[in-house]
């Protein structure tokens, strides 16, 4: 039984990163008030602490009468009320008065000696519960103690802080937490539009349609660079389908003819159509057109080797002049008399380069075929090779020719791959790959091929290679 495989759902940008971020933050927020709220529960507790050690002593400064001696203010139950009510802890002050020897004089509420050790410890000094705290105020008199005033507050009393507050607490926390969400939610939704336009425009190439227009006018960089990078690439893209379509067709047209006129030629002596020298002479034709056909299948076969990288091009060091040498006359031997002899000119003293000799050879022949295709029928044509060093350890190699030279529209285009002019398509069978093929192998070697300054006449192409000292 084949499994079935649950697709795992996926959600937008949006919602993914609002749900992400809402959660952090109103963590983030409830930790932070949770802590504020604590760090407040303590700062009440310390000051109200200080309040009621303030009132001890109020007590005990009451409690002294004016001959010097202890006395208990008649007034002082009612002080100790109004202090609850302030406090709004009625029922969890309590104050105490004693002695010296610790007895009881007053309380509020009212309490038996019992009850007060059952709420002080044994030095009358502190609590005994853990749930209390004291605030104690001696009562004294020129140096000697009369007394002291002890007053119990519970921590839960001095810790409360008024439902009023807290609810206005809440709002707040829950107010940032609403306002940290749509602000999250407006930034997302900002930076999730053109991410959906982005995926809208990709589902549209997918499905075959280049012509994509965005809204590159984003505020922000990388957003607008992204629009701007993804608009260019559609753009590139949709040019290398029709350059795709025009090469196909390029090719089949090109391989199609060769074949065609070979089958033609093949047919017509087969069937006795023709016969005895001119038989001989459609099997030459037929001859021709197969090696035609055999090196435009071969430059394909080295652009596509080249352009995935399993072509294997060596470094050795290299004496450019014999090398240079030894290439134009070996050319120069299977050319028709109108090309005239090459001019060479070469320094006097060797000149070295790094790079690979068959492949070297490879580019110079086709540029030097390239200037007699391009000649006028006729018409002769003279060629210069000339070596020469330049600066960042580099060696030129400028070929130039007093042919008609290349038109100006279409010199950037020269080097691009199943690119022919007008002119060479009238005049000759090819894929275009020449120029192409050439300059990869030069940059495979570290160097570079380029369409030099036109001279008066002519065209001039460059040839350049890494000095190897």
């Amino acid at each position: 039984m084949d499994r079935i495989k649950k697709q795992r759902k996926r959600t937008s940008i949006l919602t993914y990163w609002t749900l992400r971020y809402i959660i952090i933050i109103s963590t983030g927020l409830l930790l932070t008030a949770l802590l504020t709220f604590w760090w407040i529960q303590q700062e009440a507790m310390s000051n109200r602490m200080q309040t009621t050690g303030l009132l001890a002593q109020e007590i005990a400064d009451r409690s002294v009468s004016s001959d010097g001696t202890m006395q208990i203010s008649p007034t002082l139950a009612k002080l100790v009320e109004d202090r609850k009510r302030f406090f709004k802890v009625s029922l969890e002050m309590c104050v105490i008065v004693t002695d010296p020897a610790g007895k009881l004089l007053f309380s509020d509420p009212p309490l038996t000696q019992e009850e007060m050790h059952d709420k002080l410890n044994d030095t009358l000094t502190d609590a005994r519960s853990p749930e209390f705290k004291a605030a104690v105020a001696q009562i004294r008199e020129g140096g000697e103690t009369l007394g002291q005033v002890i007053v119990l507050q519970s921590k839960r009393s001095l810790r409360h802080i008024p439902q009023e507050e807290i609810i206005f607490f809440s709002i707040i926390v829950l107010f940032l937490i609403i306002l940290s969400w749509l602000t999250i939610y407006l930034l997302s939704g900002k930076l999730a539009k053109p991410i959906q336009r982005v995926a809208a425009a990709a589902s549209q190439i997918s499905s075959g349609e280049y012509n994509i227009i965005l809204d590159t006018g984003a505020k922000e960089r990388e957003i607008h660079e992204l629009l701007v990078s993804f608009q260019e690439m559609s753009g590139k893209l949709q040019q290398f389908e029709q350059s795709r379509a025009v090469m196909l067709a390029g090719v089949s047209h090109e391989l199609k003819t060769p074949v065609t006129s070979i089958k033609g030629l093949v047919h017509a002596v087969r069937e006795g159509v023709v016969e005895g020298d001119e038989a001989d002479e459609f099997l030459d034709i037929a001859l021709q057109e197969a090696g035609r056909l055999q090196r435009m299948v071969a430059d394909l076969l080295d652009y596509n080797a080249l352009t995935a990288g399993i072509v294997a091009v060596r470094h050795d060091r290299i004496d450019a002049v014999p090398l240079l040498s030894e290439i134009i006359y070996q050319w120069r031997l299977t050319q028709a008399e109108e090309v005239n002899e090459p001019v060479l000119e070469l320094p006097d003293k060797p000149l070295y380069v790094r790079g690979d000799p068959l492949r070297i050879q490879q580019i110079i022949v086709n540029l030097l075929n390239n200037s007699v295709q391009a000649a006028p029928a006729g018409e002769p044509l003279q060629l210069t090779v000339k070596l020469s060093r330049v600066p960042q350890a580099y060696v030129e190699i400028c070929i130039t020719d007093d042919g008609p030279g290349i038109a100006p529209d279409i010199r950037d285009r020269v080097f691009e791959a199943f690119f022919r002019s007008s002119s060479k398509q009238s005049q000759l069978r090819g894929l275009g790959l020449g120029l192409t093929f050439s300059r990869l192998l030069a940059e495979a070697m570290g160097g570079s091929l380029r369409l030099g300054e036109p001279p008066a006449e002519g065209c001039t192409f460059v040839l350049t290679l890494p000095l190897q000292p």
